[in-house]
């Protein structure tokens, strides 16, 4: 999808048009910052956990009888009794279940038990000045769903394949991105090279359009455990939706044993 810069209004709007009109599906994933758009100045657009945007992501989950993936940016505030008074800022991208299908709704940056998962951007991107406004996460997430798991990353995190190393801990891995036109080959290639190493599907999900720094082409597309991808059209506001076949994932570990024999060093 293109994002309106910084009108969470306007893009919430646009979001929900679309996954409405996509066909019906258990997972729908939004881009990173899909809200505003990614801005290394967070200060006036970013929520406080459990804002109108989680809530919406929420509603659209309870709507729609599925999980919907996206990130945000997120505040943190210190109580006012707090000594430094500073809040902190963070590139999160939540994983929301329906209330229906809950058991609890416990919030997890781990990833363990029900409810909303989610997970704090670990690599933040200093070469774009993110590292001058938010905080890095320092915890690994995975969200288990119908039956499969999905490990969380974004954007920047792509090209550190030692944070992503499946341990067969993770059957999914999603990368939601705001990845330039310049550096497309570079996506292209790094989601191919995850879904292959880690014997995973990968579901690499990034915009379209402008923002007052970059151009993006998109390159939506669902990469299976063979290095084969599936992709949206370049520069077209568009849904892609795929059906993963686990049998035929779990069939190729058991026969092909990469993830038994990895470096005891790697994960």
């Amino acid at each position: 999808m293109d994002l309106a810069w910084r009108d969470a209004a306007a893009n919430r709007e646009r979001a929900e048009r679309l996954m409405l009109g996509a066909e019906k599906s258990d997972l729908y994933v939004l881009p990173e910052m899909w809200n505003t758009g990614v801005t290394t100045e967070p200060e006036g657009i970013a929520e406080e956990d459990g804002g109108e945007t989680l809530q919406w992501m929420q509603r659209m989950a309870d709507r729609l009888d599925a999980a919907v993936a996206g990130s945000i940016a997120v505040k943190e505030c210190p109580l006012p009794a707090h000594p430094s008074g500073k809040c902190l800022y963070y590139n999160r991208l939540y994983f929301v279940k329906p209330k229906r299908s809950s058991a609890s709704q416990g919030l997890s940056e781990d990833g363990s038990g029900e409810g909303t998962v989610f997970y704090n951007k670990h690599h933040l991107f200093s070469y774009g000045g993110e590292t001058l406004h938010y905080t890095p996460g320092t915890e690994k997430a995975t969200a288990e769903w119908r039956g499969l798991r999905f490990r969380l990353s974004v954007c920047y995190d792509l090209r550190f394949p030692i944070w992503l190393r499946n341990t067969d801990d993770y059957d999914v891995l999603i990368c939601v991105a705001s990845w330039p036109d310049v550096r497309i080959h570079a996506w292209n290639v790094l989601l191919q090279a995850r879904a292959i190493e880690n014997q995973c599907y990968v579901l690499g999900v990034n915009r379209v359009g402008r923002d007052p720094v970059c151009h993006y082409r998109g390159g939506t597309q669902v990469v299976d455990p063979f290095g084969n991808a599936t992709s949206c059209a370049d520069g077209e506001t568009a849904v892609l939706t795929m059906t993963l076949d686990m049998k035929r994932l779990r069939a190729f570990r058991e026969k092909f044993p990469v993830l038994r024999e990895i470096d005891k060093t790697e994960g």
